[in-house]
């Protein structure tokens, strides 16, 4: 399954004028509509729809539509109705016509002195605003789900982009975790060496000899120090986040809130890192590690 950002932007329109396919049931609607969608991060679903007046009673049939697609992020969906007025006189089809005739002979049967269709009202009744108001819902949930699947392809694409670039930083910090596990050791002796050799100066200036109950606590005191500042479960818990992460963006769909609180526990184990950091080298390591985790929190949070 593929990973979905949820920063994207699609639009669409139906036909050109008259081109709708014609039913005996819904004649073609006179005009042109137009479908807007963009989506940015959002911790949760939030959708908002700006409709004209026409379109309001579909609101409930396009939140359905959407809703089955989009899990989270701030969805904004615009939709506009060209009139025929503005798009251009819709000329009406041979069924309209024969319709239209038939219609009128049946009222003249009844009604001799009514007056013959003119020109302009065959062109009025053909893209009337009232027949065209009643035929956008089919229409506009067509072009909405097609809007929908590009809004979903562009997601998609980024969502792939995002995830190229948090493997890379996963590689990265592995690489850094690997400098930082041969250094602890080391570290960790030298400090506790350095600590007993402190502890006797100490004892040194005092003018007195160390008993080997003072040099017994000198060596608690020292392996205490330096586990404290051993940092190998640091490295331990962050290699196995790093494998959680890794893990769910080859599992893809709905990971972001999951990737968020991985990123925030990383972050966690860098800052410990950094303050138990006894060289200079392993602080290096601990700054540059939260330099991509910082890199990779901003991105994570553009996940669905």
């Amino acid at each position: 399954m593929s990973v979905y950002s949820m920063t994207g932007y699609a639009n669409g329109q139906n036909g050109p004028v008259g081109t709708q396919p014609e039913t005996d049931a819904r004649p073609p609607a006179a005009g042109r509509l137009g479908v807007e969608i963009r989506s940015v991060n959002s911790r949760f679903l939030d959708l908002s729809f700006k409709l004209p007046e026409e379109l309001r009673q579909h609101e409930t049939a396009l939140r359905e539509l959407l809703t089955g697609k989009l899990k989270r992020g701030k969805v904004e969906m615009r939709a506009a109705v060209e009139s025929t007025a503005q798009a251009g006189i819709a000329e009406p089809s041979t069924r309209l016509l024969q319709r239209l005739n038939g219609v009128q002979d049946g009222i003249r049967a009844w009604l001799p002195s009514a007056r013959e269709l003119s020109v302009a009202d065959v062109i009025r009744l053909a893209s009337g605003d009232s027949a065209a108001r009643g035929d956008w819902g089919p229409d506009l949930l067509e072009v909405t789900q097609k809007a929908l699947e590009s809004l979903m392809a562009a997601r998609e694409r980024e969502g792939a982009r995002l995830a190229a670039m948090l493997k890379d930083h996963l590689g990265q910090l592995r690489k850094l975790a690997a400098q930082a596990v041969p250094l602890i050791p080391q570290l960790v002796e030298q400090q506790r060496a350095r600590f007993l050799e402190r502890w006797q100066d100490a004892m040194g200036l005092t003018g007195g000899t160390l008993p080997e109950a003072a040099q017994d606590r000198a060596l608690t005191e020292a392996t205490a120090f330096a586990i404290r500042i051993d940092v190998a479960e640091e490295l331990t818990r962050l290699s196995s986040h790093l494998d959680e992460i890794e893990r769910l963006l080859k599992k893809g769909g709905e990971v972001g809130k999951r990737l968020d609180f991985l990123i925030q526990e990383l972050h966690r184990e860098a800052n410990t890192l950094g303050s138990k950091s006894a060289a200079l080298e392993l602080t290096r390591i601990g700054v540059d590690m939260k330099v991509l985790i910082e890199q990779m929190r901003e991105q994570v949070q553009n996940i669905e």
